[in-house]
C-alpha cells in the first residue's frame, strides 16, 4: 500500500458521483468478467439499495480495490464483490477493505461467498466455512459466516 496516494472511501449509492461509479464497475468487470473469464451480470440491482455501502481504495484517484456491504432481509450483513486490481495485489488492499467492512458490519452476523482458494484469507477475519462448496460462474466457492 502506498499511503501517500491510497485513500479509503465509503459511500452509499446516492453519494457516488457518476465517474466514481463508472470506475468501480469498470474494476469489477475487469477482474470478474475479463480476467477471471466469468461472463455474468455484475450489475444486479443490489448496488442501489439504500443500506448498501460501497467501500474502495483509490490510488491517484482511481479505484484499485473494492467491496460492498449489503443488509440482507433477515438482518445478516453480506460482504460481496471483493476485488483488487492486478496492480494493487499483495499490498494489503484487500485487508484494508475487510477491516472497513467489519467496521460497517459491527456486532451483527455476516456472511460471504468466498472463492475457495481465499477461504484462509477470510478466516483471518473470523469467517468459517458454513456449508458445502459450490461452483459459481465456473469458479469454486464456499459459503462462509461470521457470528455476531
Amino acid at each position: 500500500m502506498r499511503p501517500e496516494t491510497d485513500e479509503l472511501r465509503v459511500a452509499s449509492f446516492a453519494d457516488l458521483d457518476t465517474t466514481t461509479l463508472y470506475r468501480l464497475l469498470e474494476l469489477r468487470c475487469a477482474v470478474f468478467v475479463v480476467e477471471q473469464e466469468s461472463p455474468y451480470l455484475d450489475v444486479d440491482g443490489r448496488d442501489l439499495e439504500p443500506a448498501t455501502r460501497h467501500v474502495w481504495v483509490a490510488r491517484a484517484g482511481l479505484p484499485v480495490g473494492y467491496l460492498r456491504v449489503l443488509a440482507e432481509p433477515d438482518g445478516v450483513m453480506r460482504v460481496g464483490r471483493v476485488v483488487v486490481g492486478k496492480e494493487a495485489r499483495g499490498a494489503g488492499v484487500a485487508g484494508r477493505l475487510m477491516d472497513t467492512a467489519l467496521e460497517i458490519v459491527g456486532a451483527r452476523p455476516s456472511v460471504l461467498d468466498a472463492q475457495s482458494h481465499l477461504a484462509g484469507f477470510y478466516g483471518r477475519y473470523g469467517y468459517a466455512i458454513s456449508g458445502a462448496g459450490f461452483v459459481e460462474d465456473g469458479i469454486p466457492h464456499v459459503p462462509m459466516a461470521r457470528a455476531a
